[in-house]
This record gives C-alpha cells, structure tokens and sequence, in this order.
C-alpha cells in the first residue's frame, strides 16, 4: 500500500495520512475522475477560469505542436481535431459513467460527505464544465443537467433492496415526510400528529409552578429543528407545524377558568415572539452557513440527506404562512387581541390601497375612517411579527385573500390624530394623560423603547420614574416584535450605575429606592415573570435583585417615601418587592437536592441562588463567542450595556446567611432557639409585638408559637391575626413562615386541626362537591383509583402547621396589591399540601372557593394533583390515556377523536353546564409530572405503554380470524384495514408521545438513564409476546422500530440534530455507550431475552435513523465500536446498511467502508 502510495502521491494529494486498501481506493477513484474533470477542461481551455486554475496532478498532458506545412495536411489536422474532441467527449462520458455506477458513485459520495473542502473544490470544476463545456453539450450519452444531477444525490448510501421487506416499509415511512396519505387518514392519524412534541412542549412551559433558568427560544429551536430531521419534512411543513401548535395554544386559553397562572398575555408571547424569534434563528443560521460556505462544500456533512439549499428555509416560511390562511377556525383573534389585529389588517388594506397615513402610525387609525370592514385574525398578527423582525417584507399583503378589500373600496383620504407613541417620538413632554396613554398601548419600534430607555438614564426625576411605569406597561407584555430588548432594558435599570458625584457612605441604591420599587412592581405580575423565563432572562433577573435584596434588608428605615397614590413606604418595602419576585425565581419551598427523600424527584436539577447565579456567569462569559451569538446580538439594542462580570453568593453576606438558615430550616434540622442570643430577642420582640393582646403576663412566647396554639393558649383566629400583622409589617417574612410550616409539616410531630368553624375555618359548605368534581376530572381521564374516598361523616383535618398557613392566605385580600404575595405562598401551599394525606388538598381548594368563586375550576384542578402524588398507579393509568387518546385507541371507537385534539382538548374550565368541564388527558399530565415522587419508574412504564400500543395498533380493525392468520404470516404486511406502511406511521406516532413525555418529565438525565439503563435492561429481560406466538411477526417487527423511533426522538429532543447540542460532552458519551451496548450484544457477548424480530428491527431501525437524520452524531462515536456494529449488520446480510454506518463515521471509517462496497457488490 505504501508502496503505491508512494508512485501516485494520493495521500499527499488529499492530505490523508492513513495507507488503508480501502482509503487508497477511494483516493484513486476520486482522483481518476478529477484528472479526466481537469483534461477535459483543459482541453477546452476552461482550467484557467476555475478559482484554482492551477492543475493539481504531478503528470499534466504536454501540448503536441502540429506542423500543418511539413507533417500534415490540412484534412489531417481536421481529423486530429476532431479526434480530441471526440476524446474530450469520451473523457466527460467516462465522468458520467463513474457517477452512475453503484460502487464507483457510493465511493464518490463517501469522499463528498466525508472530503468536502477537496468535494467543494471539485464540484466547483464540474459546475464550470457543465455551463461552459461546448464538449458536454455535444454529447449524446449525457447532459449538463443529468451530470449535475448525478452529483448532487447524496441518497447513494440509503437507496437500495433491503434484505427484508419490513426495513423497506420503514424507510418509505422515514423518508415520506407527510402523514397525509389516505392509508394514514384511515388509520386514524392526521398532519398534526406530526408535530405533536410542539404542543406539549407549549403547553408544559405554560405552567406557572415551574421558572425555567434556560431561553425557550433556544429550546424550541431545537425541538423544531429535530423534528424536520427525523420527519423528514420541508421546512414550510414544518413552519405550519409550529404556527398550528402555537395557534392551538392561543385557542385553548380563549376562555379559560380564573386562577393564579400564566395567562393569554404568555400564550400570545409565546406565538408571536418565542416562535418567531426560533424561526428567525433558524432562517439567519442557514442563511449564515450559506454564506460562509460559498465556496466550499456542496454536500456539508452536517445537513442530512435531504437537507434544502440555502434560502428555501425562508421560502418555506413564506409558504407555511401563505398556506395559513386555510386554518380559519385556529386564526379566530381572542376578544382582548381583536382590535390589535383589525389594526394589522387596516395597515395592509392601506398599503395595498397606495395610501399612507401622515405620520406613519397606523395604531392610531380609526376603523370609521375606512368604508370596508377591516376585520383582522390571528394570521394578520403572526405576519406583521415576522416583517417587524425581517423575516418578510410587505408584499406579504398582496398574497390572496390576505386582506379582504379592493383599493377602491377605501376612502382616498384617511385622517388620524397623532398617536401617543408619535407624539413622544415628536418632543412630547411626559404628562400624565401621555404616560398614561404610553402605558396602555405597547411600543411598535425599537427606537420608541430606546427613547424611554433614555429617559430613564437622563430624565428629572419625575421623568424617570413615569418612564419607567411605561416600560412596565403594555410594552413589556404585548410589544411582541421588541419584546426582549424592553426585558432587557427593565433588567439593566435594575442595577443602576454610581453617579459621578456620589460621595455618600450608604449605598448610592438607596436614592433610586422609588425608581427601583416601580420596576419592581412592574415585573411582579404572574404573566411578567413567565415571560421573563420564556426569554431565558430569569439569571439575570436573579444577579440583578440580590443587590437590592442585600442593600435594603440590611438598611435602617429611616427614609421614606411616596406613592404616587398618596401611599408612603420605607426600605423595607423595596426589600419585601425584590426578595419575594427573587423567591418566585427557584423553588424555595423545597429542600435542596442533596436533601431530597422520598418526596422529591430525584431527577433534574433543583434551582436556588447559586445554581442562577452559575447559570447567569456562564451566559455572560460565554455570550458573543458562538456564531449564533452574533446573530442574536443584532437583534439587540446598541443602548444596551449589560456588566458581565461575574456574581457570587459570597458578596451578599446577609442573603447567604439568610440562605444558609433557611435549608437547615427546611430540612427540619433547626432544633430551636438558643436563649439569651440576639436573634432569640428579636423574634421574642417580634412575635410579643404580634400577640400583644393576649400576651398579657409578658411571659415568653418564642419557644412554640404553633404550641400555644395546640395547647389553647393562642386561638387560631389570633394566630392567623398574628401572622398577619408580621407579613404586614415585613411582607418578606413571608418566607420564612413558608418554610417553617412546611418543616413543620414534614417532621410531622403536630397533632390534626379539627377544621370545624369554630375554631379552623370550615370547608363543609362545598368540600364534597370540590371532592365530587376531582374525581370527575380524575374519570374522565380513564383513571380509576377505589381508594379515593368521597364525603364520609369524619370530620374535616389538616396538620396545626398547614391549618395555620391557609388561615393565614385566606385573611387577604385578593387585590392587585395582594396578588404579589400570594403568588409566593400560593405554590409553596399547594405543594406542601399535595404531599399531605387526602384530602388535605381538597380541603384547602374549598376554603379559597368560598373566598374566590371564580377561582373554583382552577382549585379544583390542582387537587387532582394530589391523587397522582401519592398513587402511582394512577400516574401509569394517566399516561395509558395519553397513548389511547393519541392514537385513537379507545374501546368505544377505534379510531375516533384521535391526535392532539383528545390529548390536549380545550384547556380545563367550566365551560358547559353542570360543573368544571372534563379535562384532556395530555392536560392534566403536563400538570401533575412535577407532583409525582419518582420520575424514574415512569421511562420504564412509558416504554411498556409504548409495546402495547404497538400491539394494539397491529391489531386494530381486525377479526380474530384474520389476527391469527396475521400472526402466522412470515412479515405479516397486510390484511384488512392495516398496512404494514400505516401501521408502521402510527407506531412513529406513538414514538414522538412517548419521547416527548420522557423529554419533559425528566429533561437530560432522564434520557441518559433511558438510553445507558432502561433500554438495555428491557433488551435483556424476557418478554410475554414469544409466549403468544408473535415471535418473528408483525407486532414483534413493529416493536422494535416503535423503539429505534422512540430512542432518536428522545435523543433529538435532549441534545439537538447538530453542533449546537444542549450538552456537548454528554451526547458522545450516552449515545456511545448505548451502541457499545448494541455492538456487544451483536458479537455475541450479551445474551437477549427480548423476541429476536423486535431486536432485529430496534437495531436496523436505530441504525437507520442515525445515518439518515443524525449524520453529526456518528461524527462522535468511537471507530471501533461502529465497525463492530457494521460487521453484526453484515452478518443480518444487511450490507447497505452497514456501508451506510461506516460512511457517516468520519474518515476513520472511510477506508472500511469502501472495501465492504467493493466486497458486496451490491
């Protein structure tokens, strides 16, 4: 090999060092077929106007001078002539012929997809040759346009005759792309069922309980990204997709029950700003690429099989929104958007019309100045985001029947008061009606914002303070295409600069102390802080409020100052507004994970300050390095300046002290006060200042509070009272009762309160009906669970701990004032409630219903967690119900009300007669995983729900008879009502569900126990189906490539389709030591127990999917591991696709896989 190496010079030619048979090979191939790619351009004298016109080859054919006088004659200088155009013609002939020959052309795609910069260089030629060459157009045995083709199918590897008819049927269903067929609208699956990890992916960051550190753009990013992979979609498919999903959401919000979670104003974040902004990265990072890769590579290898050229991700949204339009039922506005969007259709109807409006502000034209109706949809909005973001231009108006009016439907002149935004933007001072007015309606360009924004840093005052309260307005909530640069301002001016001439001894935060307690108000509501998490903006929320929070706790009241309502309130009350939004950030009821016992997942991470605070410096340090960084940093206002500086605990001594007594509080390792200390003082002061009135022998009350309660000393309506006056006084100590209680509660040494109305508030009025409407909700999700006792003449209880605590939220007031407060402790209340015995929950939702009708739905639905808390049987029986309901699998009707509609349904409320509504499945999932005790059992359950819905399905709409004559068919492909294809579509169905649960139940480390231990231990554990006469048939078949489906959707979802994996270290290091697991058991080392067929297809379905969908993987997995899993592939008599393996793992595996071409044959 080095022999010959050394004679044609192939390895210092292409720059490989490895002397393989096979890697030589493919070096001579490629370059035969370049030296006859740069004669025949020579020939023609066309090698000079390649970029590298050099020729690369040490032997370049000499020129024959020709005496036309002496040697020859005319006619035989005609005849030499055309002899080398003849040879030209036979030399690009020959290129064909390379091209199209099945091992010569798989060789060749190995050095495209594996060589690109010597592919690129390659293909740049050939492109010359096709558009320049008068030899090729000569030529009778191929065109310019078959030659270009024959390059540019990058299927060489993947096209083929399998062994086995079932592989065939899985690679028609991988690389359709479309659920639309009518074998799949029979089967009971539809388009939509596509997409179904959008919805639940939607739906689950909707949940109030949960703030996530991490952007849900990025997030959504991947999910998108992942999904058009491995369901081989274009990317306007895949646009509708997510537009559909999104709008779904919208709709299940339209009219929804009242309660303390995020509400419409998050769902329409999420459609037209977190969507929106995962489509723009996604436009701008193919488009990117597309530019810096002019003039390299056309076959990257970091795009699949049929990955678009550049620019048609953009057509494709382009395409998703036109073909919009058609969902009219999903694009009806909710009332509170309506006007916006009948804004965004009059501003189209103008433009189309040729008219403007004076100052530009079409938000400010009246509806009655037009003569047609104007009636805008959900479409109108989707699109004016995208042209505010440059993702379209306006001629998206003149697309049919996007605006409902002829220009000479319209009057030709159109008046317009000066709107309030324009009027700022003029010079207008800030008076009261305009901040007001500024307030209400959001900004509609960025400049507007950056206006405020400079308000606020050099305005009086006054000024900075009204800017401000407009920051936190409308624009914060609805300016939908400036949405993250207003979060951004709001979060910057929480860390105001030094001034220049400070020169105080306190800290220069205490002057702001109005200007910062507006902000702070701004961003309490539910809605605002899910937005911020959405955004991905919670870290740095964090970093900004701990000064704050250190600063104004640890000062003396001695200042105060005024409300605008006339209302004074001192530093405490700063510190109370920024430790209690602080607190809504991590979940500060529970103990730490370290801590974690029975009650706690033991996956996932738990948040706390320091875990935001890391999160927040790693965003920082790493922020302007990626490419996609510069991307987004476009986007983002040049006023902007942010410290990225690093943040610690230990620089708020206070806080972290603070911090530190609080886990030990949580985790009852308090013991109680020591006498005669300081702090034993204090709270002696506090808690006599609280019970004065009955404290009237001056005796000590800190050593049990809740014991003189218990005991009778303290009633508990003056407790409750108590209680009160502290979190009046000092509403941050709220979090300390929280935690206490639930300590409390935990250590479980209080005896019960009688919750009698004498001296608890009593839930007897409505208890049995919340108790009645849980097990309706419970029902109506096929859940059964005959423990759950209904009524009963025992009396009403709960821990004196949790008794106290509810006494205590139910003395509020429900006001805008309030709501910030209970939003901290409803959470904590509901949570430690959950994990107390039944019905300790129901208990509670009845009294809040009987303060809050309008919040009964809302209640009665968070009781149900409690059932899924402490049964875990009902959780398996839950997630059964999300698997019928998908797939159409109920008993009633098979195919029936099938997909998203019955998983997610309508949201949950009381919208029909007689009651709470019943509430989807999928719902009631999403809001009851992070309430179940072991997270770990549920991937094990999944996976077993996943084999019996295959089951299920291969037998769906068949006789007995015609089932057994199924089973004892070789392959089983196709009897009555089920194909082979649409059963195998529907079992991808149920794949995407089933990774889609374990996604979001258990995130990354869920996923790695998937694929490092559940899976290998299901493989290696005997099942029932040899048993029942399946082995080697259809259900076995399908099982395995329900399983191939399941892992590639689980592993897309957790560490994304390329590069920017979400976990760079950790994918190579799963993914490879699950097919060191599958190379092992090939070789013979692990003995299986599952049925042979199913093993068989796990492993050509895996396979195959990988080297479809997930070409940068195998760039990861070590050598030797895939050409173990080659040779196990080879041994099925599966050659394709062990070539097909070895071509996607790098040059490592180039040489491997030539010689296995070469040896087949095939």
């Amino acid at each position: 090999m080095k022999s010959i190496d050394d004679i044609l010079h192939l390895s210092r030619t292409f720059g490989l060092k490895v002397c393989e048979p096979g890697l030589l090979l493919l070096e001579f191939v490629f370059s035969v077929v370049w030296q006859l790619l740069d004669a025949s351009l020579d020939d023609e004298r066309l090698l000079e106007l390649a970029q590298e016109n050099n020729f690369r080859w040490s032997a370049r054919p000499v020129d024959v001078e020709i005496d036309s006088l002496n040697s020859f004659n005319e006619k035989r200088t005609e005849h030499h002539e055309g002899l080398c155009k003849a040879n030209t013609i036979m030399a690009i002939e020959i290129i064909g012929e390379f091209l199209r020959n099945k091992e010569t052309s798989r060789i060749l795609y190995l050095a495209c997809k594996n060589m690109p910069l010597h592919w690129g260089a390659f293909i740049q030629r050939l492109r010359l040759l096709v558009v320049k060459s008068t030899a090729l157009k000569n030529s009778k045995n191929i065109t310019p346009e078959v030659l270009l083709q024959l390059t540019s199918d990058r299927r060489k590897l993947l096209t083929r005759k399998s062994k086995t008819v079932s592989l065939v049927e899985f690679h028609a269903v991988m690389a359709s792309g479309s659920l639309i067929s009518s074998a799949d609208q029979c089967n009971g699956t539809s388009r939509s069922a596509l997409w179904l990890p959008i919805d639940l992916f939607l739906e689950d960051a909707m949940d109030g309980t949960q703030v996530g550190a991490n952007s849900a753009v990025e997030t959504l990013t991947g999910l998108v990204k992942a999904l058009q992979a491995v369901n081989v979609t274009t990317w306007h498919d895949t646009f509708l997709g997510l537009w559909i999903a999104a709008l779904r959401l919208v709709q299940r919000e339209r009219d929804p029950s009242e309660g303390p979670v995020p509400r419409l104003d998050t769902c329409m974040c999420m459609l037209l700003c977190i969507s929106t902004l995962a489509i723009a990265d996604i436009i701008e990072e193919d488009e990117s690429e597309f530019i810096d890769e002019t003039e390299s590579s056309s076959c990257n290898p970091r795009k699949d099989k049929l990955a678009p050229a550049p620019g048609n991700v953009r057509k494709g949204l382009i395409t998703s929104l036109k073909l919009l339009g058609e969902y009219e039922g999903l694009l009806a506005a909710p009332l509170s958007v309506q006007s916006i969007a009948n804004q965004a259709a009059a501003k189209a109807i103008l433009l189309v019309s040729g008219l403007t409006v004076g100052n530009g502000y079409y938000d400010c034209v009246s509806m009655n100045d037009l003569s047609m109706n104007c009636s805008g949809n959900m479409r109108h909005l989707i699109v004016e985001a995208c042209i505010a973001r440059n993702l379209l231009d306006t001629s998206a108006y003149l697309w049919p029947g996007y605006v409902n009016a002829r220009s000479n439907q319209v009057l030709h002149s159109v008046t317009s008061q000066m709107s309030c935004w324009s009027s700022l933007m003029k010079g207008s001072p800030l008076t009261p009606s305009l901040v007001n007015a500024l307030v209400a309606f959001p900004a509609s360009s960025l400049a507007e914002i950056e206006k405020i924004y400079e308000i606020t840093l050099n305005g009086s005052d006054d000024e900075k303070i009204s800017a401000a309260t407009i920051l936190c307005g409308a624009s914060l909530v609805r300016g939908w295409s400036i949405q993250e640069n207003t979060l951004l301002f709001v979060v910057r001016l929480l860390s105001p600069s030094v001034p220049a001439d400070y020169s105080g001894s306190e800290s220069h935060l205490i002057g702001y102390a109005p200007f910062l307690n507006v902000l702070l108000l701004g961003l309490s509501s539910v809605d605002c802080v899910q937005i911020l998490s959405l955004h991905g903006l919670v870290p740095l929320l964090a970093g900004a409020l701990l000064p704050i929070c250190e600063v104004f706790g640890s000062s003396i009241p001695n200042v105060s100052w005024a409300l605008p309502t006339g209302e004074n309130f001192s530093c405490h009350s700063v510190f109370s507004n920024a430790f209690t939004l602080l607190l809504r950030l991590w979940r500060f009821d529970k103990p730490p994970l370290e801590n974690a016992t029975g009650d706690v997942m033991p996956v996932g991470s738990q948040q706390s300050p320091e875990y935001l605070l890391l999160v927040r410096n790693c965003q920082l340090a790493s922020f302007g390095k990626a490419p996609k960084d510069k991307m987004k940093t476009k986007r983002f206002s040049k006023n902007l300046n942010i410290s990225v500086d690093p943040i610690f605990m230990d620089s708020f001594p206070q806080l972290k002290r603070w911090y530190r007594q609080h886990q030990e509080c949580i985790v009852s390792t308090l013991c109680g006060l020591v006498q005669g200390t300081t702090v034993h003082r204090v709270v002696d002061a506090l808690l006599n200042m609280m019970f004065r009135k009955i404290n009237r022998s001056g005796t000590t009350l800190t050593p049990a509070t809740s014991g003189t309660c218990a005991h009778g000393k303290l009633s508990p309506r003056e407790l409750a009272t108590g209680l009160k006056e502290l979190a009046d006084f000092l509403p941050a100590s709220l979090a300390t009762i929280v935690s206490y209680f639930a300590a409390e509660v935990t250590r479980g040494i209080w005896m019960v309160a009688s919750m009698n109305g004498t001296d608890w508030p009593s839930p007897a009025a409505n208890l049995s009906t919340v108790e009645q409407q849980v097990k309706k909700i419970i029902a109506a999700t096929g859940v059964d669970v005959p423990s759950l006792t209904i009524g009963g003449n025992s009396p009403a209880t709960l821990p004196l701990p949790l008794a106290a605590l509810v006494s205590l939220t139910i003395t509020y007031k429900l006001d805008k004032a309030s709501e910030r407060f209970l939003t901290l402790v409803g959470p904590a209340l509901s949570s430690l409630a959950t994990s107390c015995p039944w019905p300790c929950m129901p208990i509670i939702a009845s009294l809040w219903s009987q303060k809050v009708r309008r919040w009964s739905d809302f209640l009665v639905f968070q009781s149900s967690r409690t059932v899924f808390h402490h049964n875990s049987d009902a959780v398996v029986q839950l997630l059964k119900s999300c698997f019928t309901s998908t797939l159409g699998l109920s008993s009633s009707n098979i195919y029936s009300n099938s997909d998203v509609g019955a998983l997610l349904g309508h949201g949950f409320g009381s919208h029909f007669s007689g009651g709470i509504s019943p509430v989807a499945p999928g719902i009631v999932y999403l809001r009851v995983h992070r309430s179940v005790r072991d997270v770990l059992f549920m991937t094990e359950e999944i996976v077993s729900l996943l084999m019996s819905s295959v089951k299920d399905i291969a037998s769906s709409g068949l006789s007995t008879e015609k089932l057994e004559k199924l089973k004892k068919t070789k392959y089983g492909m196709r009897y009555g009502q089920v194909s082979l294809a649409a059963a195998m579509t529907r079992v991808k169905v149920a794949a995407s569900l089933g990774a889609s649960l374990v996604w979001i139940s258990g995130g990354l480390n869920l996923v790695q126990s998937l694929m490092t231990e559940t899976l290998p231990s299901w493989f290696i554990s005997v099942h029932g189906s040899e048993q029942d006469g399946e082995s080697g048939g259809m259900v076995s078949m399908l099982g395995g490539y329900a399983l191939a489906y399941f892992a590639v959707f689980c592993g897309a979802f957790a560490w994304g389709v390329y590069t920017e994996s979400r976990s760079p270290q950790r994918r190579p290091k799963v993914l490879g030591a699950h097919l060191e697991f599958l190379a092992s058991a090939l070789d013979g080392k692990i003995s299986l127990g599952c049925d042979g067929a199913t093993w068989r297809a796990y492993v050509s379905g895996f396979v195959s999917l990988l080297v479809a969908c997930m070409p940068k993987w195998m760039m990861e997995i070590d050598v030797d591991v895939l050409k173990r899993m080659s040779k196990g592939l080879r041994q099925w008599n599966e050659e394709a696709l062990a070539i097909a393996l070895l071509g996607s793992g790098g040059v490592g595996t180039m040489g491997a896989a030539v010689e296995l071409i070469v040896e087949a044959r095939i």
